[in-house]
């Protein structure tokens, strides 16, 4: 007769082989590579997209936040270039057109980065994203402390 740990280590093992895990692994993989090169993005999206709604369901909200930080970084990207943009329009020192162009996508590579850790982080601990269509970190609390 099964004890409820054998129970417990064989829904964890069934939870690591869902499908769709190592599609979702991959994609964290390629938007983390996209920092070095941006290709990496549009074909982790892509396989997002492709994979969505073809694997458990735990492992879908990983595709739909993944699919979510994409769009909203290409978003975010547009916004910030077009503030340079206007900044040198309207004929704004080049130091306070670097600056802001500085900090602002230096925001969008934290904030990127940061969600690829959440999700790594809960989809290694085999759990879902708890609201995917978040802004931040997927309702994940985040806090820094030793």
């Amino acid at each position: 007769m099964p004890t409820p740990v054998d129970n417990d280590r064989d829904f964890a093992s069934q939870k690591a082989n869902s499908p769709g895990r190592g599609a979702a692994i991959l994609i964290y993989a390629f938007y983390l590579g996209s920092v070095m090169a941006v290709v990496t993005a549009p074909l982790g999206v892509a396989i997002a997209h492709f994979k969505l709604g073809r694997g458990a369901a735990w492992v879908d909200s990983h595709f739909r936040f993944q699919i979510r930080t994409f769009w909203l970084g290409v978003v975010a990207g547009g916004i910030g270039l077009l503030l340079w943009n206007l900044l040198g329009y309207f004929e704004a020192p080049p130091g306070i057109a670097w600056a802001l162009g500085y900090l602002f996508f230096t925001a969008c590579l934290v904030w990127m980065v940061g969600r690829c850790g959440v999700g790594i982080h809960r989809l290694m601990a085999n759990r879902p994203i708890d609201n995917p269509r978040s802004l931040g970190f997927g309702g994940a609390v985040v806090t820094l402390h030793d």
